[in-house]
C-alpha cells in the first residue's frame, strides 16, 4: 500500500494535538494539583470516605482511575467490533472524543463538597480519551505504508506534546495571573474540553470513511468483538515474535503508564512542590518527550526497534530506582527530564513495532483493540498495585520501587523477542 496524502497524515496526527491535552495537562498536572488541594489532610484529616472505608487521597484516585481503565478494557473489543462491522470507526471516535471533552469541562464544578463528582468526571474523561484512542490507533496501518509507520507514529506523538505544551503555558499564565487562587486550575479544565473538541474537528474532516465494499455485514457485533479477540489471539500464538513482544509490552506498560499517571502526585506529596513548579516540570517532560519520540524513531532505523525498546526499558528501571532515593527539587527536575525522554519514545515505538509485527489484515481495529486491551489491563494492575502499596505502607516511594519488577519482566520478554528474530525472516 501507499502512504496517504500529507493532508490526511497531518489530519490524523492532529487528533494527538487535540486529545493529548487531557492526558498530559489534566492527568499529569492540573488535576493532581487541584485534587491534592481539595482532598488535603487539612480538609480530610481522616482520609477520604468512599464506600464505607477511609482511603489515602492518592490511593483512592489510583483505584478510581484503575476502574476506569478496566471499563474501557472491557468495552474496547465491543467498540472495535461494531466499528469494523459497520465501517463507522470515525463516528465512535467522535462519540468518545465528545464524552471525554465534556467530562473535562465539568471538572470546573469539582470542589471539596463534590469529591465524588470530581473523581467520576476524571474517570469518564479517561474513558473518553482511551475509547477514542482505540479507533485513532487503528487508522495508522490504513493510512501509512509499513516503512513510514515509525515516522508517522512519532509525528502523532510530537503533535500531541507540542499541543500540550501550548495548553500548559496557557494554564501556567493563568496561575501566574492569580497565584493565590485555585480558579486558574478550574478554568484550565474548561479550556481543555474546548480545545479537545475544537481541534478534533480537523481530524474528523480529513480522515477517510471506510468504503462500503470493506464493511462487514455480520450480526451479533457485541459477541463478535470478543470472538474476534480470540481469533486475533489464535493468530498471535502462531507468531513467536509478536506474542513475546506483546508480553513485554504488557509488563513494561504496567510501569510506564503508572509512572506517567502518578509522577506529579509524587512531587506534591513527597517534595511539596508548588503548582507553578509542577507546571514547569510537566512542560519540561513534554518538550523533552518530543525529542524522545523523534530520536527513538531515528535510532530504531539504525539499530532496530527491539534493541532501542530494550535500552529504553533499562532507562525506566533507572528512573524508578532514582525516584525511590529522590530528595530534592533538583532531583525531581532531572528525573522528570529523563521520564520525558523515554516516555515519548517508548509509546511511539511500541505502537509502530506492533503495527509492523501484526499480519496484514483489513480488521485493523480488532488487532489494535487487542493491543489496547493489553495496555489497559496492564495499567489496571499497575495503578492498583501502586495504590495498594501506598495504602499499605503510607509511603509512595515504596510503590515507585515496586514498579521495577514490571520493567524487569518486560525487559526479559524483549530479550526473548530479539532472540526469536534469528528464527524469523522479519527483523526489527
Amino acid at each position: 500500500m501507499q502512504t496517504a496524502s500529507k493532508k490526511i497524515i497531518n489530519g490524523w496526527a492532529m487528533y494527538d494535538w487535540a486529545n493529548s491535552v487531557y492526558n498530559l495537562v489534566i492527568t499529569t498536572t492540573f488535576f493532581p494539583a487541584y485534587y491534592a488541594f481539595v482532598t488535603s489532610t487539612e480538609k480530610f484529616p481522616d482520609g477520604i470516605s468512599f464506600l464505607g472505608r477511609q482511603f489515602v487521597n492518592t490511593e483512592l484516585k489510583d483505584y478510581v482511575l484503575a476502574f476506569g481503565f478496566l471499563v474501557i478494557a472491557l468495552l474496547s473489543p465491543i467498540l472495535s467490533s461494531i466499528a469494523d462491522y459497520k465501517g463507522n470507526k470515525k463516528n465512535f471516535m467522535r462519540f468518545f472524543c465528545y464524552l471525554g471533552a465534556v467530562s473535562c469541562g465539568l471538572l470546573y464544578f469539582f470542589d471539596e463538597h463534590h469529591v465524588t463528582l470530581g473523581l467520576l468526571c476524571f474517570m469518564i474523561a479517561g474513558i473518553g480519551f482511551y475509547g477514542s484512542q482505540v479507533f485513532y490507533n487503528s487508522y495508522l496501518p490504513e493510512i501509512a505504508a509499513e516503512k513510514d509507520r515509525d515516522r508517522i507514529s512519532a509525528r502523532g506523538y510530537s503533535f500531541g506534546y507540542i499541543g500540550s505544551v501550548i495548553m500548559q503555558m496557557i494554564g501556567f499564565g493563568l496561575v501566574l495571573a492569580m497565584p493565590d487562587s485555585q480558579q486558574p486550575l478550574k478554568i484550565t479544565f474548561l479550556l481543555v474540553g474546548i480545545w479537545w473538541i475544537a481541534f478534533a474537528q480537523i481530524t474528523f474532516n480529513r480522515l477517510p470513511i471506510s468504503p462500503k465494499s470493506e464493511r462487514k455485514s455480520k450480526n451479533h457485533a457485541l459477541v463478535n468483538g470478543f470472538h474476534e479477540l480470540k481469533i486475533v489471539w489464535n493468530q498471535i500464538k502462531k507468531m513467536p515474535q509478536l506474542k513475546r513482544f506483546l508480553m513485554a509490552f504488557f509488563f513494561y506498560s504496567m510501569g510506564v503508564q503508572t509512572v506517567m499517571l502518578v509522577a506529579i502526585d509524587f512531587g506534591i506529596k513527597e517534595l511539596k512542590l508548588a503548582n507553578s513548579k509542577l507546571i514547569i516540570t510537566a512542560v519540561i517532560i513534554q518538550i523533552v518527550a518530543i525529542a524522545g519520540a523523534i530520536g527513538m524513531s531515528r535510532l530504531s532505523t539504525l539499530y532496530g526497534n527491539i534493541k532501542v525498546l530494550s535500552l529504553t526499558v533499562c532507562l525506566w528501571i533507572g528512573v524508578c530506582i532514582a525516584g525511590f532515593f529522590m530528595q530534592t527539587e533538583l532531583h525531581f527536575y532531572i528525573i522528570a527530564s529523563l521520564v520525558g525522554l523515554v516516555m515519548g519514545g517508548i509509546q511511539s515505538l511500541s505502537r509502530s513495532t506492533y503495527s509492523k509485527l501484526m499480519p496484514e489484515t483489513k480488521d485493523t481495529a480488532s488487532f489494535f483493540s487487542f493491543y489496547d486491551v493489553t495496555e489497559k489491563f496492564a495499567i489496571v494492575i499497575g495503578l492498583f498495585s501502586f495504590g495498594f502499596i501506598e495504602g499499605l505502607t503510607n509511603n509512595m516511594r515504596n510503590s515507585i520501587l515496586a514498579l521495577v519488577v514490571f520493567f524487569v519482566l518486560g525487559l526479559a520478554f524483549l530479550i526473548l523477542t530479539y532472540r526469536a528474530q534469528s528464527k524469523s525472516a522479519q527483523t526489527l
